[in-house]
């Protein structure tokens, strides 16, 4: 599981706007993510999170930091799933 697919699992699993650190730590736990593959977590999760608003998976919310689904959870204009780009696991 790559580190978007993490964040999108983890947001739809909760429910809810979540902070990136409760995102991360949520993807840590639930092993989605191994700190011992990528040991930069954050660099590659914040990426991730980029990468997510960018391609329409993800909005960003308030307050600062805090990141929702977008309405579909996917990227814009793809079918099947979550592209690629960030690697993680």
């Amino acid at each position: 599981m790559d580190y978007l697919e993490a964040v999108v699992t983890v947001l739809r699993e909760e429910g809810e706007p979540l902070h990136w650190t409760r995102i991360q730590d949520q993807a840590l736990r639930r092993g989605y993510i191994d700190p011992f593959v990528e040991p930069d977590v954050r660099k590659h999760l914040l990426a991730a999170l980029a990468e997510g608003v960018r391609v329409g998976a993800l909005v960003k919310t308030e307050p600062k930091g805090t990141y929702a689904l977008s309405h579909s959870g996917e990227p814009r204009g793809l079918n099947g799933g979550l592209s690629g780009g960030t690697s993680g696991r």
